[in-house]
């Protein structure tokens, strides 16, 4: 019997807006798409909260026996500045100020990106598919659409037909919006716009002569929408109809609601069964975002060089900060609560390696497996991490109680809690162990292995154990030792 036989699963479906018990449309499958990221700038702290809690929830499902198909995209065209459907693409201006080709803008984020959530330990995608590199599915998706009458040509552009889709349909249904109030709210551009209403939103753009990123299509030389990328990327590697859509909250509306419309508008079916999506991380009590400046980077955290926090912090302790709050919460960014977070990481993990010291009993003073079941019991309800966190806690005050001699644990419940603690710890949080030493150069050096142990992980993947083994032999010269384990890759100094 596989494990999520013998555990009920429930998830916050965002389009009902209430708990529903998990029932994959193939028994034993699931197929996940979430959002990835445009890539212009550095991925921020607030962006990896996203990618980290679809980690987890990823780790989860696989643990529970499931085979998952998880696909998350890279959006490296069609992205307009301010979500809109007018203006200059994001990575397209970076490359004017840069001067220099956007696809180097794509391959320079799309590297920090990879590198950024391998430091997190987070686990890569089944499925990662870029925007330029599904062109045709795209426009085989808006022919479909324009067949079925729901959308129109103005001067070489295609739009989605919003009021016309509405007259069958339900425009709104996932972020609760009427169509008629955002009518009733939205001023008149019909002067400033070819849309026949605002409300409409472009699946393919013709390109004005100074846009650089163009393709052919039947109707100009131009690019797709941003909402049509993750249609046919999620339907192409996950049906017409999968499971799981996740994102970041941001995306709700009008992302994710566009999507639904373009789906059921050329598809004929509602894509997704539950709709999940991650709460946003604040910093100085405002929404941590590129657009806006108020964020910070990953690197920044991890080497101290900031204006924020007092010293470094490892990405262990930083993702531990973010779990302890449930993945649809809103959480502040601060110092304080870096360092409790550190202090409370570091009292695990001393508890964890300190089982192996208890004195073992014939008696026993603690019910082990009610305990374990806590800690399923906790990730079952909608992968509340917080409430796993907390159960992990009552395991450390456990193992001091019998470290003292206060309580007693025969073998079972030592082999149990080393057991379960190392499974959610260190499979299903994925945390490791805390590398950093709190001064500047220190950090700097742990961000420089971690880097090459990426590069050595992507070498082995490719099978060029050439390069892998050189980097390991270079790291030894140097004073550097790196030890594989079940849980990664880790290092130590001679």
């Amino acid at each position: 019997m596989k494990l999520f036989e013998q555990q009920e699963l429930v998830i916050y479906n965002s389009i009902s807006k209430t708990k529903e018990k998990f029932k994959p449309i193939n028994d034993g499958s699931i197929g996940m798409y979430v959002c990835g990221p445009t890539v212009y700038s550095n991925v921020h702290l607030g962006n990896c909260r996203t990618f980290l809690s679809f980690d987890l929830i990823f780790r989860y499902l696989k643990h529970l026996g499931f085979k998952v198909r998880y696909v998350r995209n890279i959006t490296d065209a069609g992205h307009l500045e301010n979500d809109a459907d007018s203006g200059e693409d994001r990575i397209a201006k970076k490359a004017r100020i840069e001067m220099v080709e956007p696809m180097e803008i794509v391959q320079r984020y799309t590297v920090d990106f990879h590198q950024t959530l391998s430091l997190f330990n987070a686990l890569p995608p089944s499925i990662e598919p870029t925007a330029t590199g599904h062109i045709i599915e795209q426009i085989e998706i808006i022919e479909k659409i324009i067949l079925e009458g729901f959308a129109y040509i103005v001067n070489g552009s295609v739009y989605f037909d919003v009021h016309k889709f509405n007259e069958t349909n339900s425009y709104g249904k996932l972020s609760g919006r009427n169509l008629e109030d955002m009518v009733a709210n939205t001023r008149d551009l019909a002067a400033q716009s070819d849309k026949k209403n605002p409300q409409d939103f472009a699946l393919w753009k013709k390109a004005e002569p100074e846009h650089i990123m163009r393709w052919p299509s039947p109707w100009s030389q131009g690019f797709p929408g941003w909402h049509l990328e993750c249609t046919a990327m999620s339907t192409k590697y996950l049906g017409k109809q999968f499971d799981i859509h996740g994102g970041g909250m941001d995306l709700k509306f009008p992302h994710h609601e566009c999507e639904i419309a373009q789906s059921e508008a050329a598809l004929k079916t509602n894509p997704v069964n539950y709709w999940m999506h991650a709460n946003m991380l604040t910093l100085n009590g405002k929404k941590m975002a590129k657009s806006t400046g108020n964020n910070i980077l990953p690197h920044e955290i991890f080497s101290g060089n900031n204006s924020i926090l007092s010293k470094a912090f490892s990405p262990s302790v930083t993702k531990f900060f973010m779990y302890q709050a449930n993945y649809r919460s809103i959480l502040d960014f601060s110092n304080n609560a870096l360092i409790a977070s550190e202090k409370g990481f570091n009292k695990m993990m001393e508890a964890f390696k300190m089982l192996s010291e208890i004195s073992i009993s014939d008696e026993c003073d603690f019910d082990p497996s009610a305990w374990k079941q806590s800690c399923y019991d906790a990730m079952n309800d909608d992968f509340n991490s917080p409430i796993l966190i907390a159960q992990l806690f009552e395991a450390v005050k456990i193992i001091n109680s019998a470290k003292e001699g206060n309580i007693k644990l025969d073998q079972n419940a030592i082999t149990i809690l080393q057991d379960t603690m190392q499974l959610f710890i260190f499979e299903v949080l994925g945390l490791q162990e805390n590398l950093v030493i709190n001064t500047t150069d220190d950090s700097k050096l742990e961000g420089a292995v971690a880097i090459l142990i990426e590069l050595r992980n992507q070498a082995r993947i490719n099978k060029d154990f050439a390069t892998s083994d050189l980097i390991r032999d270079q790291l030894k010269v140097a004073g550097i030792n790196l030890k594989d384990g079940k849980d990664g890759t880790s290092f130590s100094l001679n």
